[in-house]
């Protein structure tokens, strides 16, 4: 590899960290605002058992922790180039 690579795959890891990080902080607002709309309805009884619940709110936290996984190896990858590469 070329002696930039390491750079490279730094940058690239830093933003899919920056990446994970902005969809669990994405979950986070979209269940609030999903879980205030049905606490304001008279029936109550979704909110409370939380069934059926919403995929994609799970899927943005399991992405966001999956990019962040995703982001360390890179940075981990690049060090070692810069270190032994």
């Amino acid at each position: 590899m070329l002696s930039s690579d390491w750079f490279i795959m730094m940058a690239l890891g830093s933003f899919f960290i920056l990446l994970g990080i902005g969809a669990i902080f994405w979950n986070r607002g979209e269940e609030q605002s999903y879980y205030d709309g049905l606490a304001a309805r008279t029936d109550v009884r979704e909110y409370f058992e939380h069934l059926p619940q919403r995929a994609g709110l799970g899927a943005l936290k399991v992405g966001g922790w999956i990019f962040i996984g995703l982001g360390i190896l890179l940075i981990v990858a690049g060090g070692a180039l810069l270190l032994w590469g």
